[in-house]
């Protein structure tokens, strides 16, 4: 397990707003921006910087159609993130008892 893997995934999800991004573009095929900022409630550009960060981390891909950019989930670094986290806590535990 690579330790700076799981700690900079981790400060990824630190925010409650990529959290809620992530809640909500995993409900969706294709999700814009407007569209994620008017329903988690956060201005267009916040929401957008948001956006970047987690895409930065991989957890999103995106695609443009004309000059829209719409956002998905990156399922496979979402189960590579899923993995670190359970190694973490998996090994953690049995150190515990």
């Amino acid at each position: 397990m690579s330790v700076n893997q799981l700690a900079d995934m981790a400060k990824v999800l630190s925010h409650p707003a990529r959290i809620s991004i992530l809640n909500y573009v995993g409900d969706c095929d294709g999700c814009l921006c407007k569209d994620i900022s008017e329903t988690i409630k956060l201005s267009q550009p916040t929401t957008s910087q948001h956006l970047q960060i987690i895409k930065k981390a991989g957890l999103l891909k995106s695609k443009f159609e004309g000059k829209s950019q719409y956002y998905r989930i990156n399922i496979e670094k979402l189960n590579k993130l899923k993995g670190l986290f359970q190694e973490f806590f998996e090994t953690t535990e049995a150190k515990c008892g």
